[in-house]
């Protein structure tokens, strides 16, 4: 029996797309990011991009996915052997279990490598959507839309495809809910000093706060409430171990708590003494 007709998407696959080219990168791009999301197929050598502070090899047949925010970058220049990229930016787009306008990898990284199959065939997209763009024919954004769409229908069969030979079909939600689950714990990393709910959290990711709290147990062991508190704590330690100035009040203020009776409740319970205690230690080691 045929699966539903929307099985990867929550409605219709009706992308907007903005801009298709292709380019020989023959000098650096500028570090910079998207408030829409960017597919980079490389067409031919081999080069550097820089995504997120890292720096990843590429090469021909490897799709760079820069969903919107993700800075990015061509860092590595080879006159003699440039890369040849075909450029796609787009929007509207939401695949199920997945942020909208955004495609996710297994990996939650950035670059799909993809088969010699699926390489030949994206190929083929690309290069009839760049000679649609020379065409001066009527329908010509409708057909550009029609190859976009078989793109990331490629894409995502790649990445859905099970690692293992032996095993029919996918779990297509178990490695989303660990990229979901980094970037809460990343959320969590950047935002403890902050008022953070669990509700808040939920609408950051748009999954529901049930859903969010059943995987972050799944992959970590406990709650994602608990989880930012032993962030909290590592962190109010942190402060209480380098800084000499500072009243306890203070540093509990720095990493999101209001209430220092609170705050020294949780220490104690962390680390078996109070962070006053904890303070003069670390003031004594230092003398």
């Amino acid at each position: 029996m045929c699966q539903h007709q929307f099985d990867i998407t929550y409605n219709d696959l009706n992308p907007t797309i903005f801009f298709a080219s292709k380019q020989k990168m023959i000098t650096e791009s500028v570090y910079h990011d998207h408030d829409f999301t960017e597919l980079t197929y490389i067409l031919s050598g081999k080069g550097k991009y820089l995504l997120e502070g890292n720096v990843y090899d590429v090469e021909a047949g490897d799709v760079i996915i820069c969903n919107p925010g993700v800075k990015h970058q061509n860092i590595l220049v080879n006159p003699k052997e440039p890369t040849v990229e075909f450029f796609a930016g787009f929007t509207d787009f939401h695949f199920k279990n997945m942020p909208p306008n955004s495609i996710i990898l297994r990996d939650g990284g950035y670059i799909l490598h993809t088969t010699s199959e699926i390489k030949q065939e994206i190929s083929r997209h690309c290069f009839e959507m760049l000679a649609e763009n020379e065409s001066c024919q009527v329908g010509k954004y409708f057909m550009l839309k029609a190859h976009l769409i078989q793109i990331l229908l490629l894409m995502i069969r790649d990445i859905t495809e099970a690692q293992d030979n032996n095993q029919k079909g996918c779990n297509f939600e178990s490695y989303n809910k660990s990229y979901a689950v980094k970037k809460i714990i990343n959320y969590l990393n950047e935002n403890y000093e902050n008022k953070i709910s669990l509700d808040q959290i939920a609408h950051n990711m748009y999954l529901s706060p049930v859903y969010i709290s059943k995987i972050f147990k799944e992959e970590t062991g406990e709650s994602p409430i608990n989880y930012l508190i032993k962030i909290r704590l590592e962190k109010a330690r942190d402060i209480l171990l380098t800084s000499e100035g500072g009243s306890i009040k203070s540093i509990a203020n720095s990493v999101g708590y209001d209430d220092v009776y609170h705050f020294s409740k949780l220490f104690k319970k962390y680390y078996g003494i109070s962070p006053l205690y904890y303070k003069k230690i670390a003031l004594e080691k230092h003398a």
